[in-house]
Protein backbone atom coordinates (compact mmCIF):
# COMPACT_ATOMS: atom_id res chain seq x y z
CA UNK A 1 0.00 0.00 0.00
CA UNK A 2 1.27 3.43 -0.93
CA UNK A 3 1.91 5.98 1.79
CA UNK A 4 -1.00 8.28 0.91
CA UNK A 5 -2.26 11.48 2.42
CA UNK A 6 -6.00 11.89 1.91
CA UNK A 7 -7.26 15.40 2.53
CA UNK A 8 -9.84 17.94 1.43
CA UNK A 9 -9.06 19.79 -1.77
CA UNK A 10 -7.46 23.21 -1.49
CA UNK A 11 -7.49 26.13 -3.92
CA UNK A 12 -3.99 25.22 -5.15
CA UNK A 13 -5.23 21.72 -6.12
CA UNK A 14 -7.83 22.78 -8.70
CA UNK A 15 -5.62 22.60 -11.82
CA UNK A 16 -4.09 19.29 -10.71
CA UNK A 17 -7.56 17.82 -10.07
CA UNK A 18 -8.70 18.95 -13.53
CA UNK A 19 -5.69 17.35 -15.24
CA UNK A 20 -5.86 14.19 -13.15
CA UNK A 21 -9.57 13.72 -13.88
CA UNK A 22 -9.04 14.28 -17.61
CA UNK A 23 -6.20 11.72 -17.71
CA UNK A 24 -8.08 9.18 -15.58
CA UNK A 25 -11.05 9.10 -17.98
CA UNK A 26 -9.16 9.59 -21.26
CA UNK A 27 -9.35 5.94 -22.30
CA UNK A 28 -12.51 4.91 -20.44
CA UNK A 29 -14.98 3.38 -22.88
CA UNK A 30 -18.20 4.36 -21.08
CA UNK A 31 -17.36 8.03 -20.62
CA UNK A 32 -18.30 11.26 -22.37
CA UNK A 33 -14.84 12.55 -21.31
CA UNK A 34 -16.44 15.52 -19.53
CA UNK A 35 -15.68 14.47 -15.95
CA UNK A 36 -13.10 17.23 -15.42
CA UNK A 37 -15.67 19.82 -16.53
CA UNK A 38 -18.27 18.30 -14.19
CA UNK A 39 -15.96 18.71 -11.19
CA UNK A 40 -15.26 22.35 -12.10
CA UNK A 41 -18.99 23.03 -12.65
CA UNK A 42 -19.86 21.45 -9.29
CA UNK A 43 -17.22 23.62 -7.61
CA UNK A 44 -18.47 26.76 -9.40
CA UNK A 45 -22.05 26.00 -8.30
CA UNK A 46 -20.89 25.49 -4.71
CA UNK A 47 -22.19 21.91 -4.98
CA UNK A 48 -19.03 20.00 -4.10
CA UNK A 49 -20.20 18.75 -0.73
CA UNK A 50 -16.98 16.76 -0.31
CA UNK A 51 -13.91 16.91 -2.53
CA UNK A 52 -10.99 14.77 -1.40
CA UNK A 53 -7.58 14.28 -2.95
CA UNK A 54 -5.10 11.47 -2.50
CA UNK A 55 -1.57 12.76 -2.40
CA UNK A 56 1.51 10.60 -2.88
CA UNK A 57 4.98 12.13 -2.66
CA UNK A 58 3.51 15.66 -2.96
CA UNK A 59 1.60 14.75 -6.14
CA UNK A 60 -2.18 14.46 -6.43
CA UNK A 61 -2.82 10.93 -7.69
CA UNK A 62 -6.51 10.57 -6.85
CA UNK A 63 -9.68 12.58 -6.35
CA UNK A 64 -13.29 11.94 -5.39
CA UNK A 65 -16.28 14.28 -5.54
CA UNK A 66 -19.57 14.11 -3.62
CA UNK A 67 -22.53 16.30 -4.54
CA UNK A 68 -26.20 16.51 -3.56
CA UNK A 69 -28.83 14.66 -5.59
CA UNK A 70 -32.60 14.94 -5.71
CA UNK A 71 -34.99 12.01 -5.54
CA UNK A 72 -38.53 12.31 -6.89
CA UNK A 73 -39.95 10.84 -3.65
CA UNK A 74 -38.63 13.89 -1.78
CA UNK A 75 -36.10 11.87 0.25
CA UNK A 76 -33.56 14.25 1.73
CA UNK A 77 -29.87 14.16 2.57
CA UNK A 78 -28.81 11.84 -0.25
CA UNK A 79 -25.63 12.36 -2.24
CA UNK A 80 -24.01 11.24 -5.48
CA UNK A 81 -20.49 9.90 -5.59
CA UNK A 82 -18.38 10.80 -8.56
CA UNK A 83 -16.44 11.39 -10.47
CA UNK A 84 -13.73 9.39 -8.72
CA UNK A 85 -10.36 9.51 -10.47
CA UNK A 86 -6.99 7.85 -10.06
CA UNK A 87 -3.99 8.69 -12.23
CA UNK A 88 -3.61 5.88 -14.80
CA UNK A 89 -0.08 5.01 -13.65
CA UNK A 90 -1.33 4.56 -10.06
CA UNK A 91 -4.49 2.54 -10.73
CA UNK A 92 -4.98 -0.85 -9.04
CA UNK A 93 -2.83 0.15 -6.06
CA UNK A 94 -5.60 0.83 -3.54
CA UNK A 95 -5.92 4.60 -4.05
CA UNK A 96 -9.54 4.43 -5.22
CA UNK A 97 -10.43 2.16 -2.30
CA UNK A 98 -8.75 4.51 0.18
CA UNK A 99 -10.68 7.47 -1.26
CA UNK A 100 -13.94 5.48 -1.18
CA UNK A 101 -13.48 4.46 2.46
CA UNK A 102 -12.63 8.00 3.55
CA UNK A 103 -15.45 9.69 1.62
CA UNK A 104 -18.08 7.22 2.85
CA UNK A 105 -16.87 7.75 6.42
CA UNK A 106 -17.23 11.52 5.95
CA UNK A 107 -20.76 11.13 4.59
CA UNK A 108 -21.72 9.02 7.63
CA UNK A 109 -20.13 11.61 9.92
CA UNK A 110 -22.23 14.33 8.21
CA UNK A 111 -25.29 12.22 9.00
CA UNK A 112 -26.11 11.65 5.33
CA UNK A 113 -29.00 9.29 4.61
CA UNK A 114 -27.17 7.58 1.77
CA UNK A 115 -25.20 7.75 -1.42
CA UNK A 116 -25.69 6.68 -5.03
CA UNK A 117 -23.10 5.86 -7.67
CA UNK A 118 -23.08 5.22 -11.39
CA UNK A 119 -20.32 2.83 -12.39
CA UNK A 120 -18.89 -0.67 -12.35
CA UNK A 121 -21.20 -2.78 -10.15
CA UNK A 122 -18.43 -5.22 -9.22
CA UNK A 123 -16.17 -2.46 -7.95
CA UNK A 124 -18.75 -0.48 -5.99
CA UNK A 125 -20.39 -3.56 -4.45
CA UNK A 126 -17.15 -4.03 -2.46
CA UNK A 127 -18.16 -0.92 -0.49
CA UNK A 128 -21.75 -2.02 0.14
CA UNK A 129 -23.41 -0.42 -2.87
CA UNK A 130 -26.19 -2.45 -4.50
CA UNK A 131 -29.00 -2.08 -6.99
CA UNK A 132 -32.12 -0.85 -5.20
CA UNK A 133 -35.34 -1.84 -6.88
CA UNK A 134 -37.40 1.30 -7.51
CA UNK A 135 -34.48 3.74 -7.21
CA UNK A 136 -33.62 4.66 -10.78
CA UNK A 137 -31.46 6.94 -12.86
CA UNK A 138 -33.21 7.48 -16.18
CA UNK A 139 -31.43 6.25 -19.29
CA UNK A 140 -28.96 4.03 -17.44
CA UNK A 141 -28.87 0.22 -17.28
CA UNK A 142 -30.14 -0.78 -13.84
CA UNK A 143 -27.06 -2.78 -12.83
CA UNK A 144 -24.77 0.25 -13.21
CA UNK A 145 -26.74 2.46 -10.81
CA UNK A 146 -26.31 1.48 -7.18
CA UNK A 147 -27.06 2.94 -3.77
CA UNK A 148 -25.84 2.62 -0.20
CA UNK A 149 -28.27 3.57 2.59
CA UNK A 150 -26.66 4.63 5.87
CA UNK A 151 -29.89 4.71 7.85
CA UNK A 152 -33.41 3.57 7.06
CA UNK A 153 -34.55 1.70 3.98
CA UNK A 154 -33.47 3.33 0.75
CA UNK A 155 -36.05 5.54 -0.95
CA UNK A 156 -37.89 4.82 -4.16
CA UNK A 157 -38.03 7.23 -7.06
CA UNK A 158 -36.07 8.79 -9.86
CA UNK A 159 -32.67 10.27 -9.04
CA UNK A 160 -31.37 13.46 -10.60
CA UNK A 161 -27.75 14.53 -10.27
CA UNK A 162 -26.84 18.20 -9.95
CA UNK A 163 -27.18 20.14 -13.27
CA UNK A 164 -23.37 20.48 -13.27
CA UNK A 165 -23.26 16.89 -14.55
CA UNK A 166 -24.35 18.27 -17.92
CA UNK A 167 -21.18 20.39 -18.21
CA UNK A 168 -19.24 19.88 -21.43
CA UNK A 169 -16.51 22.49 -21.02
Amino acid sequence: MLDLIIRSEQQDDIAAIFNLTKRAFENVEHSNHTEQFIVNALRAANALTISLVAEYRHEIVGHVAISPITISSGAQNWYGLGPISVAPEYQNQGIGSALMTQVLDQLKYMDAAGCVVLGDPQYYSKFGFKVISGLILSGVPLEYFQALAFKECPPQGEVKYHPAFEATQ
